[in-house]
């Protein structure tokens, strides 16, 4: 499955928020694969938490090569000791092991996920330990490809909105504005956001507006 960004999309974003149309023209957003298995996205996102892309890469290829294929079962079965070896911390391993049992107990259907809203997605995924409102949100953009994701929870999305908008703060309820603001578009505006928060984007400080009018 690919998550296709058109021509049509960033012109539609930039009606409706004005502000991205002089930075539209710098972006180099483009369209991206999504994985077709949740699990495995699922178990990817938690041994790469709060690692450098480097260092999550080599572990979580120590990860493949062990379990080869990465399964629930497979995941079960492997030890402790071997898993650990991976690079995985005694949480990550506890975290990944419950997401294993969810699966294999059906606790959680990850085959019928994708036919459900994004907020039904994120309600299942958070009971899972070491699941949050972030890492569920992040898979529905990068899994799922769904199109309209803005989250409160990340914070390159909020500093580019401060960026984009001269803000000093950014409360929760006015994040919902932006949030608002930029839909049905929220996954397009988070890509541009990030390029921002990174530099990647030059904002203009004179132009840009700092309301929602």
């Amino acid at each position: 499955m690919q998550f296709k960004i058109t021509q049509q999309d960033k012109d539609a974003l930039c009606r409706q928020a004005p502000e991205f149309a002089a930075l539209i023209k710098q972006a180099d957003v483009q369209s991206f694969d999504c994985s077709d298995d949740l699990f495995f996205a699922l178990v990817q996102s938690i041994a790469w938490q709060q690692l450098s892309f480097k260092a999550a890469s080599a572990v979580f290829a120590r990860v493949e090569k062990l379990l080869d294929p990465i399964t629930a079962k497979n995941l079960l079965e492997a030890s402790f000791d071997a898993l650990r070896a991976c690079g995985l911390s005694a949480r990550k391993i506890e975290y990944l092991q419950g997401i294993a049992k969810a699966r294999l107990e059906g606790t959680i259907d990850f085959e019928s996920l994708p036919q459900k809203s994004d907020q039904e997605i994120i309600n299942q995924l958070v009971q899972l330990k070491g699941v949050g409102v972030w890492t569920a949100e992040m898979l529905l953009i990068f899994a799922l490809g769904r199109r309209d994701v803005l989250s409160f929870k990340d914070l390159g999305i909020r500093k580019g909105i401060m960026l984009l908008h001269q803000l000093d703060s950014l409360s929760e309820e006015e994040f919902e504005g932006y949030r608002k603001r930029y839909s049905p578009y929220g996954t397009l505006a988070s890509l541009l956001l990030w390029q921002i928060k990174d530099g990647g984007l030059c904002v203009n400080t004179e132009k840009t507006p700092k309301d929602l009018g």
